[in-house]
């Protein structure tokens, strides 16, 4: 008889999808692993298995480490294990798990792979969270599975962080990466941020930092209105030279660049606040500086001259190289690498890519990365298509074949070129999402 196996059945399972840390220990004891963290509860439905070729997937799910985990093998599996790393949670108590996207989870089954997903023990931005859930999933399929022979991980966004910084922290336990739309740059993110609104804040002489309470309220209208930036394209040559600081700050002049700052100008304008205390995960802009951020161009505000200069309020944890909420990434990688990322993503902007490619040159270790552009200018903006094409090709390379082709993402005359990013975007997703804010690729 065919089983459909699960850790717990559906019934049991049903009955704790809402899992809280009421029961799980007595006053002043941390909880069991089975269960979550003070605060947290664990929302981890019952997930179907798969149909592989026309037989059911072996379904597990459970808690581990304080984390909701889920684990699909196929019928008949070939040895290899994706790690899926998801990504930003925001400030939610609520733990979930997602399975890989992009139509991988039924290609990795379909091509005998199996996978886990963990939860994390933590949501805010705790990659330090991600890293170690990952890890200590990893540990517990090889005891309810079996030992695997080749460890994949693959995460977006925050996830990308989170396999970036893994393949470091654990060197010999994954044999590859697939980061997508990831924060490659580690803290040069949070960086970007601090520089859109103090670069607003000086062009439009309206000084806001320290954020106060009433920042989105007050400053913000205030600084849009002498910006001429109400519509689609800036109103006045301030706000133009904006727009031209944030093209420059966000990868350098590319296709789509000005259409993706008008979609996401109004975005990037709200995600400044005061420091509401607590951890770093809840506050990661505590590591964020442009003291040493050269702004071009530098008409008709010589904004380098100008701009408010604001050191890390976390100098030590900007520094250090211990795997902290928002942990550094050397680029020191020993396994093969191969990224995607949005052209106009905005929010983990493009020059992520440029950062980590610096990082992992300076170690010597450039034949390990590729990286490749997608036309789009959303986060995570990926087709099925071309997220498959980049895990073939990631697998192929890791298992001895030769290395995949990737774009350029280092000389600006490349990454300026109007057919750049054509190469690996799906011609078939054109003009889907914000694919028509670029013209169509020959």
């Amino acid at each position: 008889m065919r089983r459909r196996s699960l850790t717990l059945s559906a019934m049991a399972l049903s009955a704790v999808l809402l899992v809280s840390t009421g029961a799980a220990a007595t006053a002043g004891d941390r909880p069991r692993g089975d269960r979550p963290l003070p605060g947290y509860i664990i929302h981890n439905p019952p997930l179907e298995p798969a149909m592989v070729h026309g037989r059911p997937s072996r379904v597990l799910q459970g808690v581990q480490g304080h984390a909701a985990y889920d684990i699909e093998v196929p019928p008949r599996w070939n040895g290899g294990l994706l790690m899926w790393a998801h990504g930003f949670r925001g400030e939610t108590r609520v733990l979930t798990v997602d399975p890989p996207a992009y139509g991988l989870r039924q290609r990795l089954l379909d091509q005998g792979y199996a996978w886990a997903a963990s939860s994390y023990y933590a949501n805010d931005y705790d990659v330090r969270a991600g890293v170690l859930s990952t890890r200590d999933l990893a540990r517990h399929f090889q005891r309810v599975v079996g030992k695997p022979e080749r460890v994949y991980l693959a995460g977006v966004s925050m996830g990308g962080h989170v396999a970036v910084r893994s393949i470091e922290q654990y060197p010999g336990v994954y044999d590859a990466a697939l980061p997508m739309c990831g924060v490659l740059g580690d803290h040069e993110l949070f960086d970007f941020f601090l520089d859109f609104h103090l670069v607003a804040q000086d062009l439009a002489d309206v000084p806001a930092y320290p954020f106060p309470e009433d920042y989105a309220a007050s400053a913000v209208p205030r600084i849009r209105d002498r910006l001429g930036l109400a519509g689609q394209e800036p109103a006045n040559e301030l706000g133009e030279q904006l727009r031209a600081i944030v093209v420059n700050l966000t990868g350098g002049e590319r296709p789509g660049a000005r259409a993706a700052f008008a979609h996401w100008k109004d975005f990037l304008f709200g995600l400044a606040g005061p420091d509401g205390g607590g951890t770093l995960a809840r506050e990661p802009g505590r590591v964020a500086t442009n003291l040493g951020t050269r702004y071009r161009p530098a008409s008709p505000v010589n904004v380098d001259a100008s701009v408010q200069r604001v050191p890390p309020a976390a100098p030590v944890l900007r520094r250090t190289h211990r795997l902290t909420a928002v942990p550094a990434v050397s680029g020191r990688i020993d396994v093969p690498v191969l990224s995607l990322h949005n052209l106009g993503d905005n929010f983990v902007p493009f020059s992520m890519e440029q950062h980590y490619r610096a990082d992992v040159d300076r170690h010597g270790r450039g034949e390990l990365l590729v990286q490749r552009a997608i036309r789009a200018a959303g986060h995570c903006e990926f087709s099925d298509a071309e997220v498959g094409a980049a895990w073939d090709d990631l697998v192929r390379w890791e298992r001895g074949g030769p290395r995949p082709a990737g774009d350029d993402v280092s000389r600006p005359a490349v990454v300026a070129d109007p057919g750049y990013g054509c190469r690996f975007s799906d011609p078939a997703a054109w003009p889907a999402g914000t694919r028509a804010l670029f013209p169509a690729c020959p």
